[in-house]
């Protein structure tokens, strides 16, 4: 079983040293992470805020995955069957203050996806040299390109969330290799634990250009609160029907 969902940690980007890592957490824990201030008497409110956030996370992921079992067990008999090759995808992505863990989806790429990318430089779509996008990237299989214009591939998601990785609704975990091309004020996008959806995956996704997704980020980051999670939650069911900016 453990070879049929995950025989090896596949990698999207260059895997970091352990001592790389270690450096990458180290940069933005303790005083070296800024922080926003907010007013002592929305203290309170923003503790009591972040535990119902946390009880809405842990059993909304838990009610999505009962009830979308069938159509994860579907997905990963169907992406087994095209290529035999492993069902999840695993990498290292950074989180709140800068913590990294292990992020997971259905594997959408051929196996051999990471050996490719080199070549494939010139089919990159980012004009800011930070994150890596290609409308018709070659390497994502059939199976791949339903599950990822549904987003069903992110659902596994749904487990880092259990495990307190991510949050339903948040700014989208970077890999380490980003962050380390981020500006100063890019890295408040890490103020706040990722999320499985975000506002700007509910205003085109992979149209938004890179900075105005930071910026979008550091907007919801000021403006959080649970009135506009669930607004967004509800966006992201029309997002995923639609299908825009999804590639």
């Amino acid at each position: 079983m453990q070879n049929f969902l995950l025989p090896n940690k596949t990698q999207a980007h260059p895997k970091l040293s352990a001592q790389e890592l270690k450096k990458l957490e180290q940069r933005y824990l303790g005083v070296k992470w800024e922080r926003h201030l907010l007013p002592t008497q929305t203290l309170f409110l923003q503790h009591c805020e972040t535990f119902l956030k946390r009880a809405i996370d842990v059993l909304g992921a838990l009610a999505a995955l009962l009830m979308l079992s069938p159509l994860l067990i579907f997905t990963a008999l169907a992406i087994w069957l095209e290529d035999r090759g492993p069902v999840l995808f695993s990498q290292e992505r950074v989180g709140q203050f800068g913590r990294v863990f292990q992020f997971y989806k259905f594997r959408s790429m051929v196996r051999n996806a990471e050996a490719l990318k080199d070549s494939l430089t010139h089919l990159n779509e980012s004009s800011d040299g930070v994150i890596f996008k290609a409308r018709r990237d070659p390497r994502i299989t059939r199976v791949g390109r339903i599950i990822r214009r549904l987003s069903i591939d992110e659902l596994p998601q749904l487990w880092n969330v259990l495990r307190g990785d991510m949050s339903l609704v948040g700014p989208r975990p970077p890999v380490p290799r980003e962050v380390q091309d981020y500006r100063p004020e890019d890295r408040k996008r890490l103020d706040i634990r990722p999320g499985l959806t975000c506002i700007w995956q509910v205003s085109g996704r992979s149209e938004i250009p890179f900075h105005r997704q930071v910026q979008m980020d550091q907007d919801y980051i000021l403006r959080q609160n649970l009135k506009l999670d669930f607004i967004l939650l509800l966006k992201t069911v029309r997002a995923v029907f639609s299908g825009r900016g999804a590639y």
